[in-house]
Order: structure tokens, then sequence, then C-alpha cells
């Protein structure tokens, strides 16, 4: 006890370092109390205090301990597990696609109908903006005819005449503008009933994918969340860099399979032939092996709880007996019979 660090204990919380300074002092001071006496009542009022002295020595095993045996079996559960997981997923299919294709295309149209509005909205001003002009170039054609009665020469009555001129004809400029913004409003409207159609149709089918995603979730949640825990369990058992180095093989693989056994004598998930002193490293758990095609950790399928499949001999093919033909001497090469033999 004489070289125990009081500080900085990482299996206690600090009171039980303290409290065993406290008896250690005491022990100096008095120097009366007999060793076999501390140990026999220091568990009972540990116990009273609420703390163990089986807490001071229950430290975690440290992952990088385990033997090369464990860490596959480790790596093993987690494929399993993870692969469970996968399953889970699997069923939803692709319905958490299509929830999301089908709020991306509500988002678009949304955006769309608001910009439609937006072009009815400055077409509609553009025409209140003209009418504005034709009634005062209407007030200017009138007040120009009013005053053609009192021009005093040509020149005056050339020049009102030209101003009633060009009024009339801004007049039916602004006419004509005003005929094609409300033939693009008409068209800006239909586009407008189409988008909000659309949408509704749309906002329905969303709602019924999201009710049919949300049941599966619904049948699904509690067990992929259990296979969840079970996963970070057996994450914290695995070394880091191992883990680290799992994640990425499973991240490349197409079906998630990052450690795999051997099946009849090849790679479970290339299926590539292993040699046969690589199976014998194989079988001996000594180190961890990938397979040099599809980089795949290998694991002894009896490690794994696997009953592996002997692999299929080709049986030697039979040779065909070949009869041969018995020509007869009536009979000629082609076996025709001449008609005299048969007569």
């Amino acid at each position: 006890m004489t070289g125990y660090k009081r500080t900085g204990c990482i299996s206690c919380d600090g009171v039980t370092c303290r409290f065993y300074g406290i008896i250690e002092t005491y022990i100096k001071i008095t120097n009366r109390l007999r060793t076999d006496w501390l140990q026999g009542i220091l568990p009972c009022f540990l116990s009273a205090c609420g703390l163990s002295t089986k807490k001071r020595n229950m430290a975690k095993k440290d992952p990088t301990d385990l033997s090369v045996e464990e860490r596959l079996k480790a790596l093993y559960q987690l494929q399993t597990t993870l692969s469970a997981i996968d399953e889970e997923r699997a069923l939803r299919g692709e319905l958490p696609l299509e929830v999301q294709d089908l709020e991306d295309e509500i988002a678009g149209l949304t955006t769309r109908v608001e910009k439609i509005k937006n072009d009815i909205k400055d077409f509609e001003d553009a025409v209140r903006q003209k009418k504005a002009e034709i009634a005062e170039a209407q007030a200017s054609v009138e007040r120009y005819k009013s005053q053609l009665n009192d021009v005093k020469n040509n020149r005056e009555y050339d020049t009102l005449s030209k101003e009633i001129e060009f009024q009339t004809l801004e007049i039916e400029l602004c006419n004509k503008k005003i005929r094609e913004a409300n033939t693009k409003v008409e068209e800006k409207t239909a586009d407008l009933k189409a988008a909000e159609e659309q949408i509704v149709d749309r906002r329905q089918a969303l709602e019924e994918k999201k009710n049919e995603l949300d049941e599966i979730m619904d049948e699904t949640r509690a067990e992929e969340e259990r296979l969840k825990e079970k996963a970070k369990e057996l994450e914290v058992k695995i070394e880091p860099r191992l883990l680290a180095s799992f994640k990425r093989i499973r991240k490349n693989a197409r079906n998630g399979l990052g450690i795999v056994y051997v099946q009849r004598d090849a790679c479970g998930g290339c299926f590539n032939k292993i040699p046969p002193q690589r199976q014998l490293d194989i079988k001996m758990h000594k180190k961890i092996i990938v397979c040099e095609y599809c980089g795949r950790i290998l694991i002894d399928p009896e490690l794994a709880g696997v009953k592996a499949d002997k692999p299929v001999e080709d049986k030697p093919k039979r040779k065909r007996a070949i009869r041969k033909r018995v020509v007869k001497k009536d009979e000629g090469e082609d076996g025709f019979v001449p008609e005299e033999t048969m007569s």
C-alpha cells in the first residue's frame, strides 16, 4: 500500500484512494494495529461505505491483450450483427428513397408555383402601366385636337398633326402590349393550375409512402435498436486499428461482408481458391489473414461456428463403349441386300 498512487486512479472515483490514505496514516501513527486485523475489518468498513475492495482491480480488459482467436470471434460476431441490421433496413426497400424523391419534387413544384405567381404579377403590373400610358396619350390627343382650331399657320398645324399621329401610334402599341401580356397571364394561369394539381397529387402520394414507411419502421425499430446496442458492445472489445480496417473493408465490399469463412477451399466473399498453406495458417489462428484477391478477413469455419461444406470431387467420366457392326456377306457395305440373294 505504500506505493499506491492516490490521485488520478482510473479504477475508482477517488473516495477509495483517499480512504486508504487515511488508514495508512493511522497505521503509521498508532503502530498498534495488526495487519490481519486491518484486513479483517477493512472490507466490512468499505462495504458499509458503499465501496468494494474488488473495485480497484476490476479494470476492463484491454482489446490489445486479446488473442487472435478472440479477435476473430469478436469480428465475426460483429459482422453477423451488422448483417442483421442490414437485413432489417432492407425490409424498407426503396421507400426512403421514394419519400426523398417525392419531397424534392414537391419542393421543386413549390418553387415553380412561386415563380409563376411572380410572373403573373409582373404581367398584370405591366398591363396597368400600359393602360395608364393609353389614358395619358388619349388626353394628349384630345388636347392637340382642340388646339387645331387656334392654329395661325401651316407650321403649327403640321406640328400638332404629327403629335396627334404619334400619340395615336403610342396608343396602338400599348394596346398590342396589353394583349400580349393578357395572353401571357392566361398561359401562366394555366401552368399555375397544373402545378398546383401536381403538388396535391405528390403530397397525397408522399403521405401514403410515409405511412407505409412508418409501419415498417415501427415493426423493425425495436429489433434494430437492440442490434445497434449489441454492435456497440462488440466494437468496444475490438482493437481500434483492427476495427477501422474492418469497417473500411466492409464499406468497399458489395455485400457488406468484411470477414468471411472459408467455403470449399475458397474465399467466402470472392470465391477464389485459397492455397493449402494459407488454409493451414487460417486454422492455426496465429495471425489475421486476409484474402489476396478481395482483401476480406478470413476465418476458420469451425471458429465461426459454421459447418463447412466439403469440396465436391469431379467423378471420372466413363468411356463410352463403341459397338462394331458386323456386315453380313449377303449385304453390301451400305446394308443393302441384292435382289438375287433375296430370291
